[in-house]
């Protein structure tokens, strides 16, 4: 334990200290991650012509929540593997008495570091400029929520990192998440609460991995009426298949692996 809290320290400091060399640019992609707010604009306007489960005041927190969800839990480990295997930098992570997704994930959790008081200063800015949308979380709701944002973090760095192992038979591995982008986007709770979705719909969608991603963290956060056990449970179940599914491409993909040096 002592040697794992040791080389976890390493790893972090190190991540942190180049992440904050890049501080403007953590900052433009946070200002990129504008949808949740352009949303908001576009459904508080549709109430005013049309009835919604949600009121204005609602959608305006809903909307936030989302904004603070996705910004504790962006993942691009697709991008940094698939220029490791193309240029063959994964030859010498190899090598290492430590598997090689731990330089991600340290890399990920250093960068929420770096960017967290933007993110404040950005919420902050929200309630300044929308007082009446100001809240506060039951102490209850904040907790969970932290457990079940780390868990949704968890299950996207999965599927991604899933989806990078195909990176050992083809050069474009990130293409693959640039489709599953389009279902993410419509279906996580993103571009709307998934309660305006037909009924018949969103009970298919519930038995996804999408809403479990932004609009159940989000929901928590809020307070909304969510079933709590339903989501912990197909957060976890969903974990466990990509995980597995991870390891078993990971084997493949390394008797696969001709990289520079491999």
């Amino acid at each position: 334990m002592k040697k794992f809290l040791k080389t976890a320290k390493v790893f972090l400091s190190t991540y942190y200290a180049s992440n904050l060399e890049y501080r403007a640019e953590l900052f433009m992609w946070l200002l990129s991650s504008s949808l949740p707010f352009i949303m908001m604009g576009i459904w508080m306007e549709a109430t005013i012509k049309g009835q919604f489960l949600l009121d204005k005041l609602q959608f305006s927190r809903y909307f936030l929540a989302v904004f603070i969800v996705q910004s504790m839990t962006p993942v691009w480990v697709i991008f940094d593997f698939e220029v490791e295997i193309v240029e063959g930098k994964l030859s010498p992570k190899l090598l290492q008495p430590i598997d090689p997704v731990w330089h991600h994930v340290a890399n990920h959790i250093s960068e929420r570091f770096a960017k967290g008081f933007f993110i404040l200063g950005l919420v902050l800015l929200f309630f300044i400029l929308y007082p009446q949308a100001f809240w506060l979380p039951s102490l209850g709701n904040f907790l969970l929520f932290l457990i079940v944002v780390l868990m949704a973090f968890l299950l996207r760095f999965l599927i991604q990192y899933t989806f990078a192992m195909c990176g050992f038979w083809t050069e474009r591995a990130s293409a693959i998440e640039q489709l599953w982008l389009l279902p993410y986007i419509f279906l996580s709770g993103t571009t709307a609460p998934l309660e305006v979705f037909p009924e018949l719909v969103l009970k298919i969608v519930l038995w996804t991995p999408f809403p479990y991603l932004v609009h159940f963290p989000a929901s928590v956060l809020l307070g909304l009426p969510v079933n709590i056990g339903q989501g912990l449970l197909l957060l976890l179940v969903w974990t466990a298949i990509f995980f597995g599914l991870n390891r078993w491409l990971w084997r493949l993909g390394l008797k696969q692996y001709s990289g520079m040096g491999a």
